[in-house]
């Protein structure tokens, strides 16, 4: 390879100034095309990556998934006034929407899901199912609500979750889903509307 379209800094999170003094502007200085960024599971540090250095994306682990639109808050508004862009990962938020229905003992966030956790997952799920789509796949749908999500980006293991991962990327789910999760309180009033079937460029 000659170039690389994407450099992230990944989880500089005790080391913001090193990363946005040092590491960023030396990034940008070897950049002649393509985009820099920073990748971690926070996403009040991306915003003020992205608004304070040059980074053109960042990567956003778990912030803007059907179980956590807390990166509404910071980063995607901050992506959106500034013209830049997210990649979203861990979608599927460490396991427990990778399954048409979660059960206990999943993984969220790294760690053993909460019964309440489960208990919500499991209600998605439902009205997943009553739009004819596989939670998985609204996992997957999901962050393109928001117009600066321009890529879903998915780690896999194995042949088979790379395939099964595809039929879930290639899966329809209406936009009437995010209404219906906005009005039973299943997902924040403010996920915008009417944007989830554009679906970005879609890289697994």
């Amino acid at each position: 390879m000659d170039r690389l379209d994407i450099v992230y800094l990944h989880d500089p999170d005790d080391h913001r100034r090193q990363a946005a003094e040092e590491a960023m502007p030396t990034l940008a200085a070897l950049r002649d095309q393509g985009v820099i960024g920073a990748g971690m599971n926070q996403s009040a540090m991306l915003a003020r990556f992205l608004r304070e250095t040059a980074a053109d994306v960042v990567m956003l682990a778990g912030r803007h998934t059907l179980l956590d639109q807390s990166a509404l808050d910071d980063v995607l508004p901050a992506a959106r006034d500034l013209d830049k862009s997210v990649v979203a990962v861990s979608v599927f938020d460490s396991g427990l929407l990778s399954r048409d229905r979660p059960t206990e003992g999943m993984k969220y966030d790294h760690r053993d899901a909460q019964p309440a956790l489960v208990g919500r997952a499991r209600a998605i799920a439902e009205v997943c199912a009553a739009h004819g789509t596989a939670l998985p796949a609204a996992a997957i749908a999901f962050p393109y609500t928001h117009p600066s999500i321009i890529n879903v980006t998915l780690g896999m293991r194995t042949p088979e979750q790379v395939g099964r991962n595809v039929e879930l990327h290639e899966q329809r789910v209406p936009d009437g889903l995010w209404d219906d999760l906005r009005a039973q309180g299943l997902i924040r009033s403010d996920v915008l509307a009417g944007h989830g079937g554009g679906r970005g460029e879609r890289c697994l």
